[in-house]
């Protein structure tokens, strides 16, 4: 009886990864017959708030974090106030700052320098930003002060939204915002990226689905790039390490 339910139990994990699997939404959609859907603008169960401003060691910069707050679980009978530490309450948190990097799923961040009253957002797009990271030892060997992010900026798999399911991209800008760059091709998966400071050089990798099947897999192709931050001019530069 005992190795019948263990069976079962197994059965079920095995069907519902299965659905899961199934059900798992490509990062892109090649459909030309399919009408894309309009990206929302808005979204009713949330609300847009920023975190309080992050300021990165060695700069004169206030980061203000962008997300929007779901509100769906939001408990009304609990006092929300930074003196309270009861476990229904709602954090309104939307990113965490680990030293030198910005986490979460931002909207945008918008910058201040310190001692003014202006605040500029980063860009006036729709995106999803996941990580901005501050290069901290490019800063201190060149006195360059440089973000870089990752995120979705187009609602490549055509589900009308833009969010982790869609192509990830790179991006370099300069620490107060200005200069927002694109690194990354459109339609090419960021995989990873390494900032190498005895060149000066951001290298990172990215995958084009070549088989047109809307997955990033070994049957594509991966590209190797380079940026060298020092340059005026920001050029993205393919090189050929398996060729």
């Amino acid at each position: 009886m005992k190795n019948i339910s263990k069976y079962i139990v197994l059965s079920v994990v095995a069907l519902l990864v299965s659905c899961k699997q199934e059900k798992e939404t490509p990062k892109v959609s090649y459909d030309t017959n399919a009408k894309a859907k309009p990206v929302a603008k808005t979204d009713a169960s949330s609300i847009k708030v920023a975190d309080l401003p992050i300021n990165f060691s060695g700069t004169n910069i206030l980061i203000h974090p962008i997300g929007d707050l779901s509100i769906y679980s939001r408990d009304k009978n609990v006092a929300y106030d930074s003196s309270s530490r009861g476990e229904s309450q709602q954090s309104f948190a939307v990113s965490d700052n680990r030293e030198f990097e910005i986490t979460g799923y931002l909207q945008n961040i918008k910058f201040q320098e310190i001692g003014k009253d202006s605040i500029k957002a980063l860009t006036d797009k729709q995106i999803l930003i996941e990580t901005a990271t501050y290069l901290k030892n490019t800063a201190d060997k060149t006195k360059k002060q440089l973000l870089v992010y990752t995120l979705s900026d187009a609602d490549t798999n055509k589900d009308g939204k833009i969010d982790s399911n869609d192509i990830k991209t790179l991006y370099v800008s300069a620490i107060n915002g200005s200069n927002f760059t694109k690194l990354s091709q459109d339609l090419q998966e960021l995989i990873d990226w390494n900032c190498m400071e005895s060149t000066s050089r951001l290298y990172f990798r990215t995958i084009e689905d070549i088989n047109k099947n809307g997955a990033f897999d070994k049957d594509d192709k991966v590209h190797y790039n380079y940026l060298d931050l020092l340059t005026k001019e920001w050029k993205v530069q393919e090189y050929f390490p398996v060729n």
